[in-house]
C-alpha cells in the first residue's frame, strides 16, 4: 500500500459520509465520491471493491466513532457523579453541550440516514447498524437500572424504554433540525427529555 494509502481511505470515507447524508446511500454514486474526494478510480477500488464496501466501512467507521463517543461521555459524567440518576442528567446535559452550538442543520446520524433502505443493505451492514443502537440501550439502560432502583420513579416505566427514548430524541431533533433547517431543534429537543427525567424522578419543583 502507498504510504498515504490510509489518508486517501479517510478522503474517501469522509467524502462519501457528505455525500450519503445529503443525497442518501442510493442517491451517492460512485462517481460522485471520486469527484468529491478527488481521487481517482483507481485510488477508490485499490480500497473497495464495490460501493457496498464502501457503505459498510462506513458504517463501521460510524458505529465504531459513536461507541467511542457514548463510553467518553458517560466516563465523564461518572468522574462528576456517583450517582446514577445525577449520572444520566449529566450525560445529557454533555450532548446537550455538544450541540448548542452546532450550525450546520444538514448533520445527523449515518445510519438513520439508512433506514429507508434498510430491507436493501446487507446482512452485515444491518447487524452494525443494530449493535450501534443496542450498546446506547445497554449502557443507558444499566444507568436507568440503577436510577430506578434507587429512586423510584413517578410512574411506571423499564429501564430500556428509557434508554430508548435518549436515541429517538437524538434521531429526532436531527430530522426537525434539518427540515425545518433549525440549528437549535436538537438541543432544544435534549432539553425537554432531560426535564421529562426529573418530573419522572421527582426532581423537579
Amino acid at each position: 500500500m502507498p504510504r498515504n494509502g490510509a489518508k486517501t481511505k479517510s478522503l474517501i470515507l469522509d467524502a462519501a459520509h457528505e455525500l450519503v447524508m445529503g443525497h442518501g446511500l442510493a442517491g451517492t454514486s460512485i462517481d460522485m465520491v471520486l469527484a468529491k474526494a478527488e481521487v481517482t478510480k483507481g485510488a477508490f477500488f485499490y480500497h473497495f471493491k464495490t460501493k457496498a464496501d464502501l457503505a459498510h466501512a462506513l458504517v463501521q467507521r460510524y458505529a465504531d466513532n459513536d461507541a467511542a463517543h457514548l463510553q467518553s461521555q458517560l466516563s465523564r459524567a461518572e468522574k462528576l457523579s456517583h450517582d446514577p440518576l445525577q449520572q444520566v442528567l449529566i450525560f445529557i446535559g454533555l450532548l446537550q453541550e455538544e450541540v448548542e452550538h452546532l450550525a450546520d442543520p444538514g448533520g445527523g446520524c449515518l445510519i438513520a440516514s439508512f433506514i429507508y433502505q434498510f430491507e436493501d443493505l446487507d446482512a452485515d451492514i444491518r447487524t452494525i447498524s443494530s449493535q450501534s443502537f443496542l450498546e446506547w440501550r445497554q449502557r443507558l439502560g444499566k444507568k436507568f437500572t440503577a436510577a430506578i432502583a434507587q429512586t423510584p420513579p413517578k410512574r411506571p416505566v423499564k429501564a430500556e424504554e428509557l434508554a430508548d427514548a435518549i436515541v429517538s430524541t437524538f434521531e429526532g431533533g436531527f430530522v426537525i433540525m434539518r427540515v425545518l433547517q433549525e440549528p437549535h431543534q436538537l438541543a432544544q429537543q435534549l432539553a425537554h427529555y432531560r426535564n421529562y427525567i426529573e418530573l419522572l424522578f421527582g426532581m423537579a419543583t
